[in-house]
């Protein structure tokens, strides 16, 4: 190899590991999408897109910002799981540039065909697929039904664009909440591994990794009562079967979240906002089954108490913690990524009890916990865009 070429490696490795470029793509993503949208909603600043605004929103925070983050773990953790090299250089460039190209397009959407459009965006999740598929089934790997979960949000996403293109809004916005349960589904099988595991290697030092139990029987039960969720939200959503099932799943999370010893990490950030986010998944199921069920004011916003609450503090415990584990660094997280755990806190506070308790406007409600939100990713992409751009402190590949 030319030795310039060996020097830029070492100067700029964004693209020597999966969870580089995706993790910081993610972070720069929700930088990015949440001011812009405030600012329609509050001041009327007309999007760039013909897409309706909620559409937009909607369809870029699940498939833009979650999916660039998901992406990131699925090509960091596949070869960790099944002891295969990882994607590196070219592929993780295509699959990064094809991410890009869809958000510039959908951004530009009144340039393109509708249909064009789709064709880029739909085609991001086979590819990621592509890299990850090999390693999973040459293994016989216990993760392969990733691929199920992958499946499942593409046809979510080609039903969402199907319905763009008839101009059937109703079934666009269903589409989202069947994508944003299948999400919930994966934070229920990874976090459920996750937050036990990381809490009792955080514990042992302590003497307390007794205090984390994990039942399997309870562990199936919380699996399948967000299959269950899902279902219901495909067949019949916004009913009384629907209100059950949230409630139930609340109900079973819940139990779930107290086996693992949450108070005893309250000294360590990198460990109790893994909790933080876990726990919004029985709160945002519950206010949902009070929703459904009651129709309560103060539960009106339960889908953001699982999209900001539970998926985005998910995606920033994980993406925080994953890329100083894999860049050779000691996982403690800087003041200012604590601080970022505790401004996303706030934006999914206000932006799920605002409306109810801070007697203001709705759109003052929004632009607070767009700012919250905002300060919280920029503090993210502060401090590791350069861990994400720069090689690894020991030196390894990767």
């Amino acid at each position: 190899m030319h030795k310039g070429v060996v020097t830029w490696n070492r100067r700029f490795a964004l693209f020597a590991y999966g969870f580089r470029p995706h993790f910081l793509l993610a972070g720069l993503a929700a930088l990015l999408l949440i001011p812009v949208w405030a600012l329609d909603f509050v001041l009327g600043i007309a999007l760039s897109t013909d897409w309706p605004p909620t559409l937009w929103h909607a369809h870029e925070m699940l498939y833009g910002f979650i999916a660039s983050a998901v992406t990131g773990f699925m090509l960091t953790a596949v070869p960790s799981w099944t002891g295969q090299k990882g994607s590196a250089g070219l592929p993780l460039m295509l699959l990064a540039g094809l991410w890009v190209a869809a958000r510039l397009m959908i951004a530009s959407s009144s340039y393109w065909p509708r249909a064009f459009t789709a064709a880029v965006d739909l085609s991001f999740f086979p590819t990621l697929a592509a890299l990850v598929a090999r390693p999973l089934l040459r293994s016989q790997n216990r993760n392969t039904p990733l691929l199920f979960v992958l499946a499942l949000l593409w046809f979510a996403n080609l039903v969402f664009h199907v319905a763009l293109i008839r101009r059937d809004p109703p079934l666009a916005l269903h589409a989202i909440l069947v994508g944003i349960d299948v999400m919930l589904v994966l934070v229920t099988v990874i976090g459920g591994r996750i937050v036990p595991a990381f809490t009792s290697t955080a514990l042992r030092p302590l003497g307390l990794q007794g205090s984390v139990t994990s039942m399997r029987a309870l562990t199936i039960a919380a699996v399948a009562s967000m299959a269950a969720v899902t279902l219901g939200d495909v067949f019949a959503p916004d009913g009384l079967l629907g209100g059950v099932l949230a409630a139930i799943a609340a109900a079973i999370q819940g139990w779930r979240l107290t086996q693992w010893g949450a108070i005893k990490t309250l000294r360590q950030p990198i460990v109790w906002v893994l909790h933080l986010a876990y726990l919004w998944l029985p709160v945002g199921l519950a206010l949902k089954a009070v929703a459904l069920l009651n129709g309560a004011a103060f539960s009106a916003f339960w889908l953001h108490a699982l999209t900001i609450g539970a998926l985005s503090t998910m995606i920033l415990a994980v993406m925080t913690r994953a890329a100083l584990g894999h860049t050779g660094r000691a996982l403690v997280v800087h003041p200012l990524t604590t601080a970022s755990y505790l401004l996303l806190a706030g934006a999914a506070l206000v932006r799920v009890f605002g409306l109810t308790t801070l007697r203001t406007s709705y759109p003052m409600v929004i632009a607070a916990a767009a700012w919250l939100w905002t300060a919280a990713f920029l503090l993210f992409v502060v401090v590791y865009a350069p861990i994400l751009c720069k090689p690894r402190l020991d030196r390894r590949p990767g």
